[in-house]
């Protein structure tokens, strides 16, 4: 194979926040074999394994190397419907699994935001969702995943063995994620019963959440990071589960598995820039929340639009202008509330335009040695990147992050400095020397992973 500069496809790349491209060859395999041999000959800035690109930051960026377009290895190659298992290739997206599982009976076990992603790069990123309080990560519930190592062999990996855990969270930098063994939920029909409620404040909000989240399936809470004073912190709760067919009315009966997600028209491809200033986001915040029902329950909605209400907007990330935007989401342990309160006191005093913040709790740790979620509280917020001093301002959350024993999630990271990883992420070290000993010649980098010293 020739060098990956010389190759006609070479193109740019950045995450979904749109920020930081960089040029790299794109391949895409259509067999495992094809993906063997671009990993045995990727030249020296190595490979990384991409899906539908949208992990925030830089994780499935590689400036001047090869970048493996996994989507289409996209089978499904068995599924058990007694049991719930399905074995699928890693190019095989959450959008598809659902489309063919629902009918069926069977739902994803974990989702996050948005359904358009691989399940190679759910296991990457191990990520988490509405219901990790309850449910944990993605990779809690695969059973055993393929991967093709730098020598350009494959390797079997269990749940519960070193290269499992290295894998899952491990940002594609332990090898190429190849098919996996997932383990699934039986669900009576495709609609979710949904609580919502109004809470006056952050700690109105921690109360609520802490004395009613083991109620619930999932819960997430929507916050207003612009407001200040006595509703600093003010939010919109919603918790839920998946319906029973008992609870479903007479018409919807009919089809009670039926998946439609709904499309509105995709964002323009040119945007203004700063058209989420303060004053627009604000505006919006302002009546998101007045709009919010003081407290309903039992609501019926769809499965797409409790879940994934952003993916009804095709390419909703141009919204934020050209410039993109940085998604910053971190973690704190229980205990640590003061942390997360200075955070969120900080975002408001600063004027961070944040229409997509939200707040979760966190269950029991996962197994990943570089998996994102600790027992305590995550915050996840979207900032347009070209707002002024957004660096050293995020770089000053980190501190308070660090300090208080706290993380900040890789797969949405663009611009964390080094030096604060491995007080992040205790099993760095032995992530760094797994990786060592399976790939002595860096085969697998990243932008992400240069940037770090991953």
């Amino acid at each position: 194979m020739a060098a990956p500069t010389d190759f006609p496809d070479v193109v740019p790349m950045t995450g979904w926040g749109r920020t930081a491209p960089t040029l790299a060859c794109v391949i895409r395999p259509r067999s495992y074999e094809e993906a063997a041999a671009t990993v045995r000959s990727c030249g020296p800035r190595g490979s990384i394994a991409r899906g539908l690109g949208r992990a925030y930051g830089d994780a499935a960026q590689n400036a001047g190397g090869v970048v493996l377009d996994m989507t289409g290895l996209d089978r499904i190659r068995s599924i058990d419907t007694t049991r719930g298992i399905v074995v699928c290739d890693a190019g095989v997206s959450l959008h598809r699994l659902m489309e063919v599982l629902l009918p069926l009976g069977w739902f994803v076990p974990v989702t996050p935001g948005t359904r358009y992603v691989t399940v190679g790069g759910a296991i990457g990123a191990d990520i988490h969702g509405k219901n990790h309080h309850v449910s944990g990560s993605f990779s809690r519930h695969v059973t055993s995943l393929r991967l093709l190592t730098a020598d350009g062999g494959v390797r079997s990996a269990a749940r519960g063995t070193e290269l499992f855990d290295a894998t899952a969270g491990g940002m594609g930098l332990t090898g190429v994620i190849l098919s996996a063994t997932i383990e699934l939920l039986p669900v009576e029909t495709s609609l979710m019963s949904v609580d919502t409620e109004r809470a006056t404040d952050l700690d109105d909000l921690m109360t609520r959440l802490t004395a009613t989240d083991h109620r619930y399936r999932y819960s997430v809470a929507w916050i207003d990071l612009l407001a200040r004073g006595a509703a600093t912190g003010r939010a919109v709760l919603t918790r839920g589960d998946h319906a029973a067919y008992d609870a479903l009315p007479r018409r919807a009966r009919r089809a009670p598995l039926a998946f439609r997600p709904g499309q509105l028209p995709a964002a323009p491809a040119y945007v203004p820039e700063g058209l989420l200033g303060r004053t627009t986001v604000g505006l919006f915040n302002e009546l998101w929340y007045r709009k919010a029902p003081r407290r309903s329950t039992g609501r019926l909605q769809r499965l797409s639009a409790f879940f994934h209400p952003l993916d009804g907007v095709p390419h909703w990330n141009r919204v934020y202008g050209r410039s993109g935007f940085v998604q910053y989401q971190f973690v704190v342990g229980y205990g640590q509330e003061d942390a997360l309160r200075q955070v969120v006191r900080r975002i408001a005093r600063r004027g961070c335009p944040s229409f997509l913040a939200v707040l979760k709790r966190f269950g029991e740790g996962d197994p990943g040695w570089l998996s994102f979620p600790m027992p305590g509280w995550t915050l996840a917020l979207d900032i347009p990147a070209n707002l002024s001093g957004l660096g050293v301002f995020l770089d000053e959350l980190d501190e308070v992050v660090a300090s208080a024993g706290g993380r900040v999630y890789l797969a949405k990271d663009s611009r964390m400095r080094p030096e604060l990883l491995a007080a992040m992420y205790p099993r760095l070290a032995d992530f760094r020397a797994l990786r060592a000993e399976l790939d002595p010649r860096s085969v697998f980098r990243s932008d992400l992973s240069r940037r770090l010293g991953l």
